[in-house]
C-alpha cells in the first residue's frame, strides 16, 4: 500500500465518523468538549454555524451521526449526540451579539427563496450577511415550513422555533408571508438574479381503496392533518383511530391522536417492525404511550355505513426473500382482519407537487417528475435556479435540508460572482498538537465507562392531556456532562512520524484495541488480514506509514477501532506518536469571490 497522505482534508475528516456522517458536517467532538466544560454558548455557536437550528435539531434530528459514532463499536450504544446538541441550546446565554449582523450595504444582487422552511432559511442566513437582497416567499403566516407545520408541539415547542427562525429573519431577508408563488415563469420574469426552490414535499400520498370516497369525512392525509393541528384548525379526533404507515410522520400522527381524544389508537403497517422507516426512538416513544404497532397487514378497504367510516379490512401477509435477498410480501392465506375505527390517518409517504412550475419554462424534469438537480451544486438545468430540501430529491429530513441550503448558497454566491459553481471551495483545516508536557494533554483523554444515559420524560398521564407539553425533558447539566464524557474525542488524531520511530513496539503493547501493527507492506486486502487484529471494515482506511529506516517495515493502524485514547503517544519514548486536534471547517457562502 502507498503511504497515507494525511494532508488530504478528507482523510482525518472520515475518521471523525460522526462529523463525516452529518450532512451539515457539524464538528461534533468539538462542541461536546465545550458542553463538558460548561461553555454552552460556545457549543451552541459551533452548532449554529453548521446546522443552523441547534434547538430544533436537538429535539427532532434523524441523527445520522449516531449510528456512525465509534462508541457504538466498542459497546452497545453510541453517544447521545442529538440530545447533547439540545443541552447546548437549552443552557446557552444570550447569543444574539455573537450572530452575524445585517449587511451594512447591499451588493445589488437579488435572490428569491420559495418556501420558508429549513432549506430556504439556511440560504437566507448564509447570503443576507454578504449583502444579498434575499426575498423569502411562503403561503403560511409564519416562517419555519415543515418545522412549524408537521412536527407536533409536544416534540418541538413553538418558542424554540420562534427563536431560531428569528435569528435568521433579524439578518434582514424580506419576508413575503401568506404569499404563494404560483408561477415560476412569472418569478423568473422579475428582477431576481437567482432563485432558490425550497418548497418541500407538501403532498401526502393517498390510498385509492374501496370506500375511500364514501368515508372521506373521517379519512385524513397525515401531513395535512398535522398541519391543521399545529395551526389549531383541528383540536379533536374520534376515540378509535387507525394510523396507516410506518414512518416518522405516522409516529407523530398516532401520538398526536392520543392527545386529541383517541384512547384506542393503533398503527398498522404492511412491513415488519424492524423494517419500518420510523426512527427506533420514535417507535419506542409511541409504544411507551400505549400505542400498539401491528405489522404485516395490507389495507384492502374502508368500511362505512351511510357515509360514516366504521372500520378497515386488512389482508395478512408475510415476507419472503429471493436468492438475492429481495423482499416480497405474499398473502398468508389466513382470513382478512377487520378493525373498527372512527378516524383513519393516512401517513404512507409524501411526494413533491410542482403545479406552479410550467413545463415549458426551460426546467428539465426527470424520474418521478422531479426536477433534474446536480447533487453537489444544487443547480437545475436553468443556471440561475437552484433547489434544496425535499423539493430537490424527495422527502428526507431537516439536517439534509440545511446541508442543501448551505451548498446552494455557496453556488449562488459563486454563480453571481462569475465563478464556475462546479469548482467547490475547499474546506479549512486546522491541525494542532494537544501536547502540553511529556504526558500531559490539553483535553481529557480518560474514557468514561458509563453506558448511555436515558433522557427523562414528563409524566405520561400529564403529557397525554396537554398537546403542548414537551414529552422529552432533555438532559440537565449534570446528565449532559456525564453523557459528554462518553465521547471518545475522535477528532484528536493519532499522528505518526516515521522519522523518529525506533520500532520498540511500546505503542503496540499498550494499545487496548490491538489496532497498531508493524509489518511488511503488501496489497491492501492481504495486509488487512495480517494486522494484529484484522481490519474488516473496508469503508474506513488503514493508516499506513512510509517504510521505516531500520527495517523497511511499515506501521499500519486500523482507523476503524482506534479509541483515540492517546496511550500510544503517552508510551512512545521518542515522540513518534502525537495527538493532534483536527478541525475541518466546511466552506460556506462567502469563501469565494463575491458579487459586489
Amino acid at each position: 500500500m502507498k503511504a497515507t497522505d494525511i494532508s488530504r482534508p478528507d482523510y482525518f475528516h472520515k475518521v471523525v465518523d460522526c462529523q463525516w456522517a452529518c450532512p451539515a458536517h457539524t464538528p461534533v467532538p468539538e462542541y461536546i468538549r465545550l458542553i463538558a466544560d460548561k461553555r454552552y454558548s460556545d457549543a451552541y455557536m459551533i452548532n449554529w454555524k453548521s446546522n443552523v437550528f441547534p434547538g430544533v435539531l436537538g429535539r427532532t434530528c434523524d441523527r445520522p451521526c449516531e449510528p456512525a459514532c465509534r462508541r457504538g463499536r466498542v459497546e452497545e450504544e453510541p453517544v447521545a449526540i442529538c440530545r447533547l446538541k439540545r443541552v447546548a441550546a437549552d443552557n446557552k446565554g444570550d447569543v444574539v451579539e455573537r450572530m452575524p449582523q445585517p449587511a451594512a450595504a447591499l451588493n445589488g444582487k437579488k435572490v428569491a427563496c420559495i418556501g420558508a422552511g429549513p432549506a430556504s432559511l439556511t440560504v437566507a442566513r448564509d447570503l443576507a450577511p454578504l449583502g444579498y437582497e434575499v426575498h423569502v416567499f411562503d403561503g403560511d403566516k409564519r416562517a419555519g415550513g415543515m418545522i412549524r407545520s408537521q412536527i407536533p408541539r409536544f416534540r418541538l415547542p413553538e418558542e424554540v422555533i420562534d427563536e431560531e427562525v428569528g435569528f435568521i429573519t433579524r439578518l434582514g431577508p424580506v419576508m413575503h408571508l401568506e404569499k404563494w408563488v404560483d408561477s415560476l415563469k412569472d418569478l423568473m420574469a422579475e428582477d431576481y438574479d437567482a432563485i432558490f426552490v425550497g418548497s418541500g414535499a407538501p403532498q401526502g400520498r393517498d390510498l385509492d381503496l374501496p370506500g375511500r370516497k364514501e368515508a372521506d369525512a373521517n379519512i385524513h392525509i397525515g401531513i395535512q392533518w398535522l398541519a391543521n393541528v399545529s395551526f389549531e384548525h383541528t383540536n379533536k379526533i374520534g376515540r378509535r383511530v387507525i394510523v396507516l404507515g410506518g414512518g416518522n410522520t405516522a409516529m407523530d400522527c398516532c401520538r398526536t391522536a392520543r392527545r386529541l381524544g383517541g384512547d384506542d389508537v393503533k398503527v398498522i403497517v404492511r412491513s415488519g417492525y424492524e423494517e419500518m422507516k420510523a426512527s427506533p426512538w420514535e417507535k419506542e416513544d409511541a409504544v411507551a404511550e400505549d400505542i400498539p404497532i401491528l405489522n404485516y397487514l395490507v389495507p384492502k378497504a374502508f368500511l362505512h355505513e351511510n357515509g360514516k367510516l366504521t372500520g378497515m379490512v386488512f389482508e395478512k401477509v408475510k415476507a419472503e426473500y429471493d436468492d438475492k435477498g429481495r423482499r416480497k410480501l405474499v398473502p398468508t392465506g389466513e382470513p382478512d382482519e377487520t378493525f373498527e375505527c372512527d378516524d383513519v390517518l393516512v401517513a404512507v409517504g409524501q411526494e413533491n407537487a410542482f403545479p406552479w412550475i410550467e413545463r415549458d419554462c426551460g426546467l428539465e424534469f426527470g424520474k418521478w417528475d422531479m426536477p433534474v438537480v446536480d447533487e453537489d451544486t444544487m443547480q437545475s438545468s436553468i443556471p440561475n435556479v437552484f433547489f434544496g430540501g425535499d423539493a430537490a430529491f424527495g422527502p428526507k429530513n431537516i439536517i439534509w435540508a440545511v446541508a442543501h441550503g448551505h451548498a446552494a448558497a455557496v453556488s449562488i454566491d459563486m454563480f453571481l460572482s462569475g465563478e464556475d459553481v462546479s469548482q467547490r471551495p475547499p474546506p479549512g483545516v486546522t491541525i494542532t498538537s494537544q501536547k502540553m508536557g511529556i504526558h500531559e494533554w490539553s483535553y481529557d483523554n480518560d474514557i468514561a465507562n458509563d453506558v448511555r444515559y436515558a433522557v427523562p420524560h414528563a409524566d405520561k398521564a400529564a403529557r397525554l392531556k396537554d398537546i403542548k407539553m414537551e414529552a422529552e425533558l432533555g438532559f440537565d447539566q449534570e446528565l449532559g456532562f456525564k453523557e459528554a464524557q462518553r465521547c471518545l474525542n475522535c477528532d484528536v488524531q493519532t499522528v505518526f512520524n516515521d522519522k523518529t520511530c525506533i520500532e520498540c513496539d511500546a505503542c503496540v503493547d499498550i494499545c487496548p484495541m490491538d489496532c497498531i501493527t508493524f509489518t511488511e507492506n503488501g496489497p491492501e486486502p492481504e495486509l488487512r488480514q495480517r494486522l494484529k487484529q484484522p481490519a474488516t471494515n473496508p469503508e474506513q482506511d488503514i493508516y499506513v506509514s512510509p517504510p521505516l529506516e531500520e527495517t523497511g517495515r511499515i506501521m499500519a493502524k486500523d482507523e476503524d477501532v482506534c479509541l483515540h485514547c492517546g496511550l500510544c503517544a503517552e508510551r512512545c519514548p521518542t515522540g513518534a506518536w502525537d495527538m493532534q486536534k483536527y478541525i475541518i471547517d466546511i466552506a460556506q457562502a462567502g469563501s469565494c469571490g463575491r458579487a459586489g
